[in-house]
């Protein structure tokens, strides 16, 4: 298998309403009211400056205070939510979208055999599928319900094979929280062997040829003493022999291990086998930080539990990622070059400095390279769209791999002892099918392991357009609508957008979008400073202390939109996720005229004590850390919670958490529900929802998101409806 590697940031019960109607009934249940939060100010003062927190409190999740009011707060929101109009058509609409076709995701080919994620209209979440063979018969291999057992819902993480396909091991969680075990298949019968690995968040694992043993990564065992803060630092990596306790397994990578290579305790550490090569390879991630350490031991040394590490790319050396064949390795950098080049070295001498360039600097925006028998592979993109570039090995000339339409690559697979490339493709309006790239013939056939989604696209349309930003910067736009709607300023818009880590919001299919679109709402996705569509340099525009830039290029965006008619703030919503909290909460605060709703889904909203969470350490690369006063500046101005205002009519807005998220504590959006509910002053409703067996969205059924789906779209049409109504 090919090693290609780049780490990055990417770390309900059902509500059912009773209408009842007639003379049958006789007694009404009280309307249900949202509890008030009492004010209980804890003041801190970071260099010199004072911030008072108002409802600090919420902190801690396991007080029945902070219980009670969130369960409050969660059933009105449930109620409110269940008498909106049109609600249950489009619940009815979104999961029948949802449940029309069946999705493949994460194919790959081990050996013979492939592997793949299968959801199905009658699962909830993806199954492990192995087959011998594009034509072989399809076995199932891995239910998470039957293997994590009775009593929880789990969700598989990840699989990996060895590189023949005997065995694959199978990381595996409960209800969101993403934090598991890894168990390990045989894929001839579907037997499960004993081991059982727990403290598992991502675990890497790389086998050796032999399927003997493999590499992994672990969280580090607390002690009774320890602080919870330190769940996810000093992550190592281990080296595990099939059958071993896995307690007694050795650190082969880690911070205690190696002081040599000069890791901190936010530091995560990983080992990689590339079949063919006398060399693993040691990675050393930087919390969020894209720019990687590497090193390598020879395989022999390493397979022993005392690998030998030479160091021999850096931080400052901005490599993101890479790839290996043989004794030799592909590094993808934006080193001087920020939209990125490809270095070329020999691991008998790894020295950076002496690399040559394989692939420079062009328009494109290069994103992944990954090796396979025949040729190097470079994904990239340009304005959204991705282009597939190949160099074979010996050779210099760069040449395109013909892609279907204009689209964008969604999955790819490589190994390096097999020639061509697996790939999912799709776009806006059309639907992922997985494509072998077969580079005798030059040309992509389909697998049709994936059946085509049978959702009718074709009356709606997308355009990618740029809107100007405050310092002019021209902020691209996806804009996704019904092909007859007229541009009168009176459509229902969602609008999207992220900006962190260097990610992209890429062109993506998704049929549920449908029940929305055929609904009138346009649906928009702002791609601004902080994402990673233009290179490098537009995610430090966005980082830190430029995070700025981020809101006011959303903010820009949904300028653009009501000045070319798209829609008005009367019917206009804005959402982010995650660290898009961060973005929506700056334009929330900022200009909250301009939008009917804003939508915060398990999002950043109180940046300065993000450090107060477990994963808030590992994150400071990205956003800033109040122990350093250029930290403390940029995190306090991006903190929507400490910019609400008092007296402000802000518009609805939707707070989304999952009470078992491990990446943004759900006391975030508690607290930032109580602030807005105390400091508004319109009459819009300010709406918390908490699924109670969810966390930060992976791991999440569908059910689950086709709720929330159709939840957003209903308050988004109500608010619209209202506006409607308003003006005649």
């Amino acid at each position: 298998m090919a090693t290609p590697f780049s780490i990055s940031s990417a770390r309900f019960a059902l509500a059912f309403t009773f209408i009842f109607g007639g003379a049958a009934l006789t007694l009404q249940a009280a309307p249900l009211s949202q509890p008030v939060a009492p004010v209980r100010p804890v003041t801190d003062t970071y260099f010199g400056t004072p911030v008072v927190d108002p409802y600090r409190w919420m902190e801690d999740l396991k007080s029945p205070e902070v219980q009670n009011w969130m369960k409050g707060q969660n059933d009105f929101t449930r109620d409110y939510l269940s008498h909106l109009p049109g609600r249950d058509a489009l619940i009815k609409r979104v999961l029948a979208l949802d449940n029309a076709s069946t999705r493949v995701g994460e194919l790959g080919l081990y050996g013979t055999r492939y592997f793949y994620f299968k959801i199905t209209a009658k699962d909830q979440t993806p199954k492990l599928y192995a087959r011998d063979g594009l034509k072989g018969e399809e076995r199932l291999l891995a239910d998470p319900q039957v293997l994590g057992g009775s009593g929880k819902r789990y969700t598989i993480s990840d699989f990996y094979p060895t590189p023949d396909g005997k065995l694959v091991a199978v990381e595996i969680a409960a209800g969101g929280a993403e934090e598991g075990v890894v168990r390990i298949i045989n894929a001839a019968n579907g037997h499960v062997l004993s081991d059982s690995i727990d403290r598992i968040w991502g675990a890497s694992v790389s086998w050796d040829p032999s399927d003997k043993f493999f590499y992994y990564t672990r969280l580090q065992k607390l002690g009774p003493n320890d602080s919870p803060l330190n769940k996810e630092l000093d992550e190592a990596s281990y080296l595990h022999h099939l059958g071993d306790n896995p307690d007694k397994d050795v650190v082969v990578l880690g911070r205690k291990a190696d002081p040599a290579l000069g890791m901190i305790p936010t530091d995560s550490a990983y080992v990689s086998i590339t079949p063919g090569s006398p060399y693993v390879l040691g990675l050393v991630s930087h919390g969020v930080k894209n720019e990687l350490t590497l090193a390598i031991s020879p395989a022999d040394a390493a397979a022993k539990g005392a690998p030998v590490w030479t160091k021999f790319v850096d931080v400052d050396d901005d490599v993101t990622g890479g790839a290996i064949a043989g004794h030799e390795m592909w590094l993808l950098t934006h080193k001087d070059a920020p939209k990125f080049k490809v270095l070329h070295i020999d691991l008998d001498q790894p020295d950076i400095t002496k690399a040559d360039v394989a692939l420079p600097q062009s328009d494109l925006v290069l994103q992944n390279i990954s090796t396979a028998r025949d040729a190097l592979y470079i994904e990239a993109q340009q304005g959204g769209i991705s282009h597939l570039l190949k160099i074979v090995y010996g050779q210099t000339t760069v040449t395109p791999v013909t892609l279907p339409f204009a689209g964008a690559i969604e999955g790819f697979y490589t190994d390096v002892e097999q020639d061509g490339a697996l790939i999912r493709f799709a776009g806006w309006t059309e639907a992922p099918q997985w494509y072998a790239y077969d580079p005798a013939s030059d040309k992509l056939t389909n697998t049709d392991i994936e059946s085509l989604n049978p959702t009718d696209f074709s009356d709606i349309t997308s355009v990618e357009v740029t809107a100007p930003s405050a310092d002019g910067t021209p902020v691209p736009l996806s804009i996704i609508y019904k092909k007859d709607l007229p541009m009168n300023g009176q459509n229902p818009c969602l609008m999207e957008g992220y900006g962190s880590y260097g990610l992209n919001i890429d062109p993506g299919f998704d049929a549920t979008r449908l029940a929305l679109l055929e609904k009138g709402i346009i649906i928009a996705y702002a791609h601004p400073r902080g994402g990673g569509e233009n290179g490098e340099d537009w995610h430090i525009a966005g980082q830190k202390l430029n995070k700025q830039n981020t809101i006011s290029d959303f903010i820009a965006c949904a300028e653009y939109l009501i000045k070319q008619g798209y829609t008005s703030p009367a019917k206009l919503a804005g959402r982010g996720t995650s660290a898009g909290g961060i973005t929506i909460g700056g334009a929330l605060t900022q200009r909250p005229d301009l939008f009917t709703l804003c939508i915060c889904n398990v999002g950043v909203m109180d940046a300065l004590r993000m450090e107060a969470g477990p994963n808030g350490a590992v994150n400071t690369p990205e956003f800033g850390s109040v122990k350093d006063a250029d930290g403390f500046k940029a995190l306090d101005a991006m903190d929507a919670y400490q910019h609400v205002k008092d007296g402000t009519a802000y518009p609805a807005v939707l707070l989304i958490t999952g009470a078992n998220d491990p990446r943004v504590d759900p006391w975030q959006l508690f607290k930032m529900t109580a602030r807005l509910q105390a400091a508004t002053s319109s009459k819009n409703p300010i709406l918390l929802r908490i699924d109670y067996d969810a966390g930060h969205g992976m791991g999440s059924s569908k059910t689950q998101r086709d709720l929330i789906t159709a939840d957003q779209a209903a308050l988004l049409l109500s608010r619209a409806a209202m506006a409607t109504s308003t003006q005649k």
